[in-house]
């Protein structure tokens, strides 16, 4: 597989984590009484993004790693996906 085939599943993977990981352990300023006002009360008060961006790449790498090995391992095969959805028959 190419080099940028995999960075490309890589980037892609890693902005789902990210979108997974983001409202963990945020609090809105309606819930934490700290409304701002003229702000949107759902805003968040403290998203800690660098210890979220932390988490997401580890999550990524470890996911990334697991779905590498099983294609490299051949539990993974692509061409029986393909026809077994009928996009390429045989």
């Amino acid at each position: 597989m190419a080099w940028t085939t995999l960075a490309g599943f890589y980037i892609v993977l890693w902005w789902i984590v990210l979108f997974a990981v983001l409202p963990f352990g945020t609090r809105s300023q309606e819930e934490s009484g700290e409304v701002v006002p003229g702000s949107e009360p759902g805003a968040p008060v403290a998203p800690n993004l660098i210890a979220k961006i932390a988490w997401t790449t580890l999550a990524t790498t470890v996911i990334f790693v697991l779905i590498y090995m099983a294609f490299a391992l051949d539990l993974i095969d692509l061409e029986r996906f393909q026809t077994m959805f009928g996009l390429f028959p045989r």
